[in-house]
């Protein structure tokens, strides 16, 4: 035995967006047995798997189209108003989860587009969230992940700049400042969901305290790549992992402290069973 000390952070865990979608999930599923969610409920494939063995059936937007008579779930990350419009076409009961932070930066975007302004989204290419916020535009704005993206001098001199909810903050306002430095005039909409971007803050003064750190989260997680990111600044010693089997024991030495992280997509359940696997070594 390396007796080793672990401990969990109490800030990890689902953001409310998740808890919100997965207990609303769980609800329809006790009570009908199956239920449809158009894309993976939360970016974590043990969460998903084990909501599949109580009967959510995950699809994609290809085969929303030839879905008729149901009910299907929006998962937080939200949609765009093409999948609405299919919804009534279709006869579809949309059991709308989508974050209400989200929702709020929809609604914003969509006013924004309307007053014709010129929409730069900072995001991910090809995300879900995103995908719906484009939607809010007819496709019109541009979605950029990084700065290196754009060909700034040919950018109009005032835009208008959003960001997905789960970027990070420091960036974001960081990609402000290079606008501003080359002389654009950026209508700035600071649209980071809190709750994420505090969890910045914690992880940094978490990371600090062990000896090291197993970080857990889904790889199709944007958060998680960014918080993990954050922990491996302020501890090198930090090890990204999926699942406890991804755990090797030769990680740590006799008598270490551990801690125990994840993304806002990653649940406690799995955190404690890597937190448990641990304690073996």
């Amino acid at each position: 035995m390396k007796h080793l000390e672990v401990q969990i952070d109490d800030h990890s865990g689902f953001c409310f967006g998740v808890v919100y979608a997965i207990e609303m999930a769980e609800e329809i599923l006790e009570e009908q047995g199956y239920l449809y969610c158009l894309g993976d409920i939360v970016h974590n494939d043990e969460e998903v798997r084990r909501l599949a063995h109580k009967g959510l059936k995950i699809i994609d937007h290809e085969d929303l189209t030839k879905l008729t008579d149901e009910k299907v779930l929006i998962r937080a990350h939200g949609e765009p108003p093409s999948t609405y419009e299919l919804s009534i076409k279709n006869n579809l009961t949309l059991i709308d989860a989508s974050c209400p932070v989200v929702l709020k930066l929809q609604n914003r975007i969509k006013n924004s587009f309307d007053k014709e302004h010129n929409i730069y989204i900072y995001g991910k290419h090809g995300h879900a969230e995103v995908i719906g916020l484009l939607g809010q535009t007819n496709n019109k704005a541009v979605v950029f992940q990084d700065i290196s993206e754009l060909d700034i001098p040919t950018l109009p001199k005032i835009i208008t700049l959003y960001s997905q909810t789960t970027k990070s903050t420091d960036k974001f306002y960081e990609i402000r400042q290079i606008l501003n430095d080359n002389g654009i005039t950026v209508n700035t909409n600071d649209t980071i969901c809190r709750q994420v971007s505090n969890r910045d803050k914690e992880l940094r003064s978490f990371a600090e305290k062990f000896d090291k750190i197993v970080f857990v989260s889904g790889t199709k997680s944007s958060n998680g790549k960014v918080l993990y990111n954050v922990c491996k600044e302020k501890n090198n010693n930090t090890f990204f992992i999926s699942n406890p089997e991804q755990i090797e024991s030769d990680w740590f030495a006799p008598g270490e402290s551990v801690g125990i992280c994840g993304a806002t997509s990653t649940p406690m359940w799995l955190m404690e069973q890597v937190r448990e696997h641990i304690l073996i070594f």
